[in-house]
């Protein structure tokens, strides 16, 4: 993947962003909600799926015109907050390569979709590890199975 920085976002990003920034040998920064950093430049209003949120912030120094940018987060639902993230980096410059997320609600694609063509970014991939199909599935274990009482 060809970037020059990795933002993670409030708060897990901040957890998930950092060992990946490392291993790659990239810088790493974040988007917070306001307030929370000094001399940064703020995103504007956006809503999510259980309300509306006041915007996301970055340092002001965080990325250079022209930067291209791997935002990465938790969980994708409507997403409104990696929306907010891809307008923020493009106000400060940089372009968002993709979009790195843990879960993805994909019930909630539809919506997604639209929100992006609205606002002119559907060209940014999202990626997800899992979505929630894999948190819904049981496991089944075989008639033949026995808990023989010890840790594995």
């Amino acid at each position: 993947l060809d970037i020059d920085s990795i933002c993670g976002l409030d708060a897990r990003g901040f957890v998930l962003g950092p060992p990946i920034a490392l291993g790659m040998k990239k810088p790493f920064f974040m988007m917070r909600k306001p307030g929370k950093m000094p001399n940064t430049i703020q995103s504007a209003s956006y809503d999510v799926e259980y309300g509306k949120r006041e915007g996301m912030c970055m340092p002001r120094d965080a990325i250079k015109e022209g930067e291209r940018v791997l935002v990465i987060d938790d969980l994708v639902a409507t997403g409104g907050t990696l929306s907010s993230a891809i307008e923020l980096v493009k106000m400060a410059g940089g372009v968002v390569v993709e979009c790195a997320c843990i879960v993805e609600l994909k019930f909630l694609i539809p919506s997604r979709v639209e929100l992006y063509k609205k606002l002119n970014i559907s060209d940014v991939p999202i990626w997800a590890l899992i979505s929630e199909e894999v948190l819904n599935n049981e496991a089944e274990l075989g008639a033949e199975y026995k808990d023989d009482g010890e840790e594995h």
